[in-house]
């Protein structure tokens, strides 16, 4: 009976390799181990509290912390070793970064004749024209149209060739200016975006609007100093992704900019319907307005960091398992509260950028390498919108159809303790608990690899709560292996969840999990190793969300 049992199982089996494939552990052998044991808690610390420390600055981008950061990457990748693998024989990947900074001097408001200074009465967020232009004026509520709920400021109004003024009542840091109206949700702005629904910028930008106007509340007039820090810095772009005015290619896109309060009275005063008096219908201002607005652009540089380990098998070396992190954060506030100003990012993303440094001494000091390459990415701008992972992936200095597939570690460091009630840290993970995303989104090969490991090795508890691009967080769109994803590379991302310092300058070295730092560390490397000793690269072979098909 057991023979004949045997058999069936042996039978059923062979006939569902990936069933199998998906339930059995993978066999970590003990060189393996001793390998991933070269990543230690130590050495994690160390290099963290270097690449996350004061000096650093917050490592924005561009920004001398930024290039001290990538300089000991470097060092170490090439002491080591490995092959450097960017531009023209380097381990730097350049990125030309266009900076739009304001003349101040030439950018002010006149209404009336009356002139109004720029940063003290107003503040420009976004847009591509420059010179003067005198556009009317058209008040819209706070600018959100909503079909499913029957809300349309615009009903009955022109806005061609106008600005569009809306309620300003948001945040500063966070830069939520204009935020949903009472009553509406996310989960309300269903359908197309322009059509079903649109906030003003997306309604000015599809309605040929010359720009929106918010209007500053009593919270931001108050805050009037983080509101120039915050709004009123140079705007920087990826000079070869996003042109940014018409002349160089790009679309034009409307002038977006804060006033005042004292602005806000000069504009609307004697108007029936003014809105410091809380208008709620829309209507056309009647007051002489221009806007004058003088760019004075630079071109910086930043880079990602790029390097190669060699496999060793003659035929299998050309393909490539990537690895990557940011290792950028936010950079500093000197209008933040308190004394510390400075976004030392040790969880965002150090604690990523410092895995990927042991994975790499780890394959260094191996006395065997793995059958396929490695390639480890750094990736610059991750916080100015996946700047560097969108870059590499444009215009690889690798074959990048040899990615098989792409690992990604973005915030690994931090644990909830035990009796933590703060609510910014219900989402944390636990002391051995760690969020896994896209690991099966894609590639059932890939999926079955990374639990695989996991439970062959030093069992973490999986947590696949955020794995599903419908999630409301919308982690899978948020880190850099989403550039890879939609290029069609498998991807995996490991994350243990946002806390009360995410974003915040208590983002420090001295808060991290290390014990927990490191099994993450080791399994994630031993996924890598894995993956690299495949017979065949794991295959794309899951239906995808919509945004990763229609690429």
């Amino acid at each position: 009976m057991r023979k004949n049992l045997f058999a069936l199982l042996l039978f059923v089996s062979l006939l569902a390799p990936g069933f199998a494939l998906a339930q059995a552990p993978v066999r970590i052998t003990p060189a393996e181990r001793r390998i991933a044991e070269t990543i230690t808690a130590d050495k994690l610390s160390n290099w963290l509290h270097f690449v996350a420390s004061d000096a650093m600055a917050g490592r924005d981008t561009p920004s001398q912390g930024l290039d001290v950061t990538a300089e000991f990457l470097k060092m170490n990748l090439s002491r080591w070793g490995f092959k450097p693998a960017g531009d023209n024989g380097t381990f730097f990947q350049k990125m030309a970064l266009r900076r739009d900074g304001i003349n101040a001097a030439e950018t002010f408001v006149t209404v009336n004749g009356q002139k109004f200074d720029y940063g003290e009465d107003l503040v420009r967020v976004s847009g591509t024209d420059t010179g003067t232009m005198s556009p009317k004026i058209v008040f819209a509520g706070n600018g959100w149209m909503v079909k499913s709920k029957n809300l349309n400021p615009y009903a009955g109004i022109d806005v061609k060739d106008k600005i569009i003024a809306v309620y300003g009542e948001g945040q500063v840091g966070g830069r939520n200016l204009v935020p949903l109206p009472a009553g509406v949700t996310q989960a309300d702005l269903t359908g197309e975006r322009g059509t079903d629904w649109a906030d003003a910028v997306t309604y000015a930008r599809n309605n040929g609007a010359a720009g929106v106007m918010v209007l500053a509340s009593s919270f931001l007039n108050d805050n009037w100093g983080a509101v120039v820090q915050n709004f009123g810095r140079s705007r920087t772009v990826v000079d070869k992704l996003q042109p940014a005015v018409a002349n160089q290619g790009g679309a034009p896109q409307p002038t977006v900019f804060i006033a005042s309060r004292k602005l806000t009275e000069a504009i609307f005063a004697g108007e029936a319907g003014n809105p410091v008096a809380g208008a709620a219908n829309s209507f056309e201002v009647g007051k002489n307005f221009s806007l004058s607005i003088a760019l004075k652009p630079e071109i910086v540089h930043t880079q990602n960091v790029v390097a190669l380990w060699e496999g060793g098998d003659p035929t299998l070396k050309k393909e490539m398992v990537a690895v990557g992190a940011h290792y950028d954060h936010v950079g500093t506030n000197p209008n933040a509260p308190g004394e510390d100003k400075i976004w030392n990012g040790a969880d965002d993303d150090g604690s990523g950028t410092v895995a990927l440094l042991a994975m790499a001494e780890a394959l260094a000091v191996s006395k065997v390498r793995p059958k396929r390459s490695v390639l480890f990415v750094w990736h610059a701008g991750e916080e100015k919108g996946l700047w560097g992972a969108e870059y590499f992936n444009k215009f690889p200095t690798v074959d990048i159809k040899n990615v098989i597939a792409q690992l990604n570690i973005d915030m690994i460091g931090r644990s909830k303790k035990p009796g933590d009630t703060n609510p910014r840290n219900k989402d944390l993970a636990g002391p051995n608990e760690v969020y896994v995303i896209g690991s099966e989104m894609m590639s059932s090969t890939l999926g079955a690899i990374t639990k695989g490991t996991n439970n062959g090795f030093l069992k973490l508890d999986y947590n696949y709560k955020y794995d599903d691009p419908k999630d409301t967080n919308r982690f899978f769109f948020r880190s850099d292996h989403f550039h890879y994803a939609v290029n069609g590379i498998p991807i995996a991302f490991w994350f243990t969840g946002v806390h009360e310092d995410y974003h915040q300058p208590g983002d420090h070295a001295d808060k991290i999990d290390y014990a927990k730092y490191e099994k993450i560390t080791r399994t994630i490397f031993l996924t890598m190793w894995e993956l690299t000793d495949l017979r065949e690269r794991p295959k794309v072979d899951k239906d995808l969300p919509p945004e990763l098909r229609e690429r």
